[in-house]
């Protein structure tokens, strides 16, 4: 297995988002005919994924034509920083930090968002920032209380708590907000075309997200379960122009073509994997070892109140880790393609059985993270992998 990863590895002539993509070129066959591109991360903190993610998307929007950048991030709120990008005005900073989601807010992502508005002065077709999540709507509140005639602004009563609303953070909310928003969303024809019917959409799927328990027999029933759905639906959406061309910039628990651990909701690679078969490409990201930003978890949930902190992990050290294996096979920085190309029995093998890798999203556990790992069948959940052999933290601005 080492040896066939080691012919495979495309190893990467440095992290610089500006320098030459020339290095990425051997991704060119691979991405043939993908129309999205899943990049995922394992934390939300790392430093070098951001830098990565930029040459990646650069390499996706000047070689093979990408047209949107699309976010793990809010969708209401996306609509300012796509206008800023496409030559707009606003603090590109303030944009961020309105996207609701601390992991955004760094002078990585800034530098991104301020490539893609420097890319667009005179490129086309422009690069569009999209989000997918619907967290943190209260731009579509806004939207739908200064545009709704009287009547139908009468609904948006009962959904102003929604404002203030966190995922995770306190208690579901009554079945009656989710209801409240059916009924806005039926009064506007949410599945149709037009700012309030896209308003009101995101809405209501907020709605469902704050009614939807964590945790629950059912796993299809949770709130995740319904927000990997939700984020799939938005990035098709962004789909129907035929001409988009997509970068899903998400986790690897995102990303991944697969389903929750323990239950069969998919995840949103798992809905995008159903609908668009191999147009959907996943490239997990993976790390050695090193350092990463994320909040501490708090009684199970995280710690909303204190700043994210920094955290130091060591190399894995065992074979059932994919980044043992990768840093086995190419100790640089490097990505492999698991698509294309013979593959002998005993990879195939290797990749169907159940392995684990390093994930922590936007939470670490406080004393555990050091020697916790998520189990991943790789050859279903991801199409290609990207290992950074060392990470650093993000730098927040």
């Amino acid at each position: 297995m080492t040896g066939w990863l080691a012919s495979r590895a495309v190893p990467l002539d440095g992290l610089d988002p500006r320098a030459p993509v020339t290095g990425l070129e051997p991704l060119r066959e691979v991405l043939d005919g993908v129309r999205v591109a899943g990049l995922g991360e394992a934390t939300h903190g790392t430093r070098e994924f951001f830098l990565l993610k930029h040459r990646l998307l650069r390499f996706l929007v000047e070689e093979l034509g990408f047209t949107v950048l699309a976010m793990e991030a809010s969708v209401s709120a996306s609509e300012a920083l796509d206008a800023y990008v496409l030559g707009g005005a606003g603090e590109p900073e303030r944009l961020l930090a309105d996207l609701g989601f601390w992991t955004w807010r760094t002078r990585e992502m800034l530098a991104v968002v301020e490539w893609m508005r420097e890319h667009n002065r005179t490129a086309e077709p422009k690069v569009r920032f999209a989000g997918i999540d619907p967290q943190f709507p209260g731009a579509s509140l806004r939207w739908l209380r200064d545009h709704l005639d009287e009547r139908a602004g009468e609904s948006l009563g009962p959904l102003e708590v929604l404002g203030a609303a966190r995922l995770g953070v306190g208690e579901p909310l009554g079945p009656a907000i989710e209801a409240a928003a059916r009924r806005l969303a039926d009064e506007v024809g949410a599945g149709g075309p037009g700012e309030a019917a896209a308003h009101a959409r995101t809405v209501l799927q907020f709605a469902t997200l704050m009614t939807r328990p964590m945790r629950d027999a059912d796993g299809t029933r949770t709130a995740g379960a319904a927000r990997d759905l939700f984020m799939a639906d938005n990035v098709d959406r962004l789909l129907e122009d035929p001409a988009a061309k997509i970068a899903v910039w998400a986790h690897n628990a995102h990303v991944a073509a697969g389903h929750y651990a323990g239950y069969g909701a998919p995840l949103m690679g798992g809905h995008l994997r159903q609908r668009h078969g191999a147009a959907y490409y996943a490239l997990g990201l993976l790390f050695g070892q090193g350092e990463f930003r994320a909040r501490r978890l708090r009684f199970g949930r995280p710690d909303v109140r204190r700043p994210p902190v920094r955290h130091r992990v060591p190399a894995a050290g065992r074979p059932d880790v994919a980044e043992s294996l990768l840093a086995a096979a190419c100790p640089r920085d490097h990505v492999v393609d698991l698509r294309l190309g013979p593959r002998p029995e005993a990879v195939t093998r290797w990749l169907g059985e159940q392995r684990y890798v390093r994930g922590y999203g936007a939470v670490a556990g406080r004393f555990s993270y050091k020697l916790s790992f998520t189990p991943a069948v790789l050859g279903a959940a991801f199409d290609g992998l990207a290992y950074i052999a060392r990470g650093t933290c993000s730098t927040p601005l």
